[in-house]
C-alpha cells in the first residue's frame, strides 16, 4: 500500500515562502510528494482557488490546508503537521 502523501506548496517567490519551500523539503524528504505551485502561473491560481487560497504561502497536505501567511507560518506547527502519519 502506497502511504505517501501529497503535499502543495503555493509560493510567489518571496524569501517567505522560499523559506517554506525548503522546510518542506528538509521535512519531507523523499517520503512524500512534493508540487509547487506557482501563483504567478493560471494552473497555480487555480489550484488555489479551488482550495480557497488567498495568501501565501500555503501549503496544502492531501488536500487539506496545513498552513498559510495569513500573518505568518508557524513553522515549527507546520514541522509538526508534516511529521504526522498520513
Amino acid at each position: 500500500m502506497d502511504s505517501k502523501r501529497k503535499v502543495e506548496v503555493f509560493s510567489a517567490g518571496c524569501a517567505l515562502c522560499q523559506e517554506v519551500i525548503d522546510v518542506v523539503k528538509r521535512e519531507v524528504g523523499s517520503s512524500q510528494v512534493i508540487v509547487h505551485r506557482n501563483m504567478k502561473d493560471a494552473r497555480g491560481l487555480a489550484r488555489a482557488e479551488q482550495l480557497g487560497i488567498r495568501s501565501v504561502p500555503a501549503v496544502v497536505i492531501d488536500g487539506r490546508l496545513a498552513s498559510n501567511a495569513g500573518g505568518g507560518v508557524d513553522i515549527q506547527a507546520l514541522k509538526s503537521e508534516l511529521g504526522r502519519n498520513p
